[in-house]
């Protein structure tokens, strides 16, 4: 099964228009997998390469009429070469205790999830989440998500969800206690950890979301270089000016 054959299998819907949740001011549509389709790891990781995400279980894509911003992203991990900032930072948390939870969500990660909303994105939406929503955010049935726990001692610093699959590792979501957090760097951490995991496993990829260029929260992904990007069809490099 090719990339185009995975997806022309599929029903697509489009989502009613709704405001962008990257770029203020601007709506936003999706394309959406059939939620009523049986959805399975091995076709999510031949969707990734067509440029769709997923939250919870819907499998989606953006599809926002004349524009183009969100560029679905990918590090290809053999290639990938550490920068001197992205060396200062596996330095700086080489004292972190790095737990792989394989068993679902835990309580505690909701106060930690609260502060990092608070702080990042108040007024975006999701500080109205519940933590059963939230929860469902991060985890699907038909995949197998770890949740990836930093620990400085027995302080929980910060939390990525994952999602394993045969040929990557996909980055859902990643929240951390925001002191810590920008002292430490452990966004850029909790990717560094996943592309050394990805080598150490012998998967070529780890998909990091979509890069958005004008959106100083989304942008940072060229930091990670090589990186490549779903421009037109195709996997292209991505330079650290773009």
């Amino acid at each position: 099964m090719n990339r185009m054959s995975a997806e022309a299998s599929l029903n697509l819907y489009i989502t009613a228009i709704h405001p962008c949740p990257y770029l203020p001011g601007r709506q936003a549509m999706n394309l959406l997998v059939d939620p009523c389709y049986r959805m399975t790891a091995e076709l999510y990781a031949r969707l990734l390469e067509s440029g769709f995400r997923r939250s919870g279980a819907d499998v989606y894509r953006p599809h926002c009429k004349g524009c183009s911003s969100c560029v679905s992203s990918r590090i290809p991990v053999n290639e990938f070469v550490p920068d001197r900032s992205q060396r200062r930072n596996l330095k700086r948390n080489s004292d972190l205790r790095v737990v792989v939870n394989r068993n679902g969500f835990k309580p505690e990660y909701d106060e930690l999830y609260r502060q990092y909303i608070s702080r990042r994105h108040f007024g975006g939406g999701m500080d109205m989440d519940s933590t059963a929503t939230f929860a469902s955010f991060l985890l699907t049935h038909w995949c197998t998500t770890v949740l990836v726990e930093f620990y400085e001692g027995d302080s929980l610093l910060a939390v990525a969800a994952v999602d394993e699959l045969k040929n990557c590792l996909s980055s859902v979501y990643t929240f951390f206690a925001p002191e810590a957090g920008e002292k430490r760097g452990l966004g850029t951490y909790a990717i560094l950890w996943q592309i050394e995991q990805a080598r150490r496993r012998g998967l070529p990829y780890v998909y990091p979301g979509y890069w958005i260029a004008e959106s100083s929260k989304m942008r940072y992904k060229t930091r990670f270089q090589p990186i490549e990007g779903l421009v037109n069809g195709n996997w292209v490099a991505l330079a650290t000016n773009l």
